[in-house]
């Protein structure tokens, strides 16, 4: 079997979406790509196909992996969502419950449910950043507590893009007592067998794709953009190619940092979906689950620049139009993108490593969700 070809399984009723992922492989909108897809905890897509690399000289195979960007807030959403079903966390305290030092600069009442939802106004750091500074958590997170927000907390969504995995993770870190990429992997990854990694060991390197880029000038960071934005984007700058070094992989970027493959990712969130139970295993109540479903912030997005609806830690349907009203959903820079319709007690999942300059998924994951929801009879 060459690696044009569609490797997995599809359940009959699915074929649609095994034609529409090989199409994206023929027509070179993807070089390697994976999809899955649950159905009330079953696995009923599975695929993966095409080359890990640019040069096309590593085949992608079943157990590839990739950073998935900003897929990894819903891992880390995820956790903290576990937490606090639990009890441990309250979304509703103040962050300086858990870390008396985030108080300062008049934030002694941003509630842990800012964090989650993108709106406690600590879109990027006001001290200049270098790329190595990502990889020193005690920097990264001290900088976000010592300074002031970017606007009044709450009233506003105004994505996070790297500052949230800090911040959610320190108070994951403080509560447990231990790093957030560990609660996730002892709590929910390893129970769950999903090869989906916060802090990727070097053992696994190489497993993993090659990001490509988006061309020259259809980067995240070549449109026009405001103060904010420009903080977000490049106080440090995003570089793709820092992803193929250890130092990022090894890292725990809770925000933006993880990698896994479409299986893992429709696995761990196939909780969400069923209620809190996967593989015959409960981690989390219904009503736990469902938390992620209650709206934080909507309104114009300051570092997106379009409408948003945030839960806690995924964005809702609404603003972007679903078959489904009680769908969570994120994607990361480039594509990836998870969707977990707990109406039809499904999750859909899609990695890749051509990127598209997008922070919010596009046509090529989005086409297999169609296809899904259509063959289920949704749509």
């Amino acid at each position: 079997m060459t690696s044009d070809a569609v490797e997995g399984f599809t359940h009959d009723r699915f074929a649609p979406a095994r034609e529409a992922f090989a199409a994206n492989l023929a027509s070179g909108a993807d070089v390697g790509a994976s999809f899955c897809a649950t159905l009330e905890g079953e696995t009923v897509v599975d695929l993966w196909g095409g080359w890990a690399d640019e040069e096309r000289t590593r085949p992608w195979e079943r157990d590839t992996i990739v950073n998935v960007y900003s897929t990894t807030k819903t891992m880390t959403a995820l956790t903290a969502l576990l937490l606090a079903d639990r009890g441990e966390l309250d979304f509703d305290a103040p962050v300086a419950r858990y870390w008396p030092q985030f108080a300062a600069a008049g934030k002694q009442d941003v509630k842990v449910s800012h964090l989650m939802s993108h709106s406690a106004g600590l879109s990027g750091w006001k001290e200049p950043l270098a790329k190595d500074d990502l990889y020193d958590w005690e920097k990264a997170t001290s900088l976000l507590a010592a300074q002031a927000p970017y606007w009044e907390p709450g009233t506003a969504p105004g994505y996070h893009a790297l500052t949230q995995g800090y911040l959610v993770g320190e108070v994951v870190r403080r509560i447990t007592g231990k790093s957030l990429g560990t609660v996730f992997r002892e709590e929910i990854a390893e129970p769950l067998g999903a090869d989906f990694h916060i802090g990727l060991p070097a053992s696994e390197d190489g497993r993993v794709a090659h990001l490509i880029p988006p061309p020259p000038g259809a980067s995240i960071a070549d449109r026009s953009e405001s103060e904010l934005q420009k903080n977000m984007s490049s106080n440090p700058p995003i570089d793709v190619a820092e992803t193929r070094t250890r130092a990022w992989r090894g890292a725990e970027i809770p925000a933006a940092g993880g990698t896994g493959n479409a299986r893992s990712v429709a696995q761990v969130h196939a909780i969400l979906a069923n209620g809190g139970v996967a593989q015959g295993k409960r981690f989390m109540s219904e009503a736990g689950c469902r938390k992620a479903l209650e709206v934080q912030v909507e309104g114009q997005d300051l570092i997106l620049g379009m409408p948003a609806r945030f839960g806690m830690g995924f964005g809702l349907a609404g603003a972007m139009p679903l078959p489904n009203p009680n769908t969570i959903f994120w994607g990361g820079y480039g594509g990836s993108l998870v969707i977990i319709d707990m109406d039809a007690r499904t999750t859909f999942a899609y990695a890749m490593n051509k990127m598209a300059p997008t922070t919010t998924g596009d046509m090529r994951a989005f086409g297999l969700a169609m296809a899904m929801w259509s063959a289920m009879g949704t749509i």
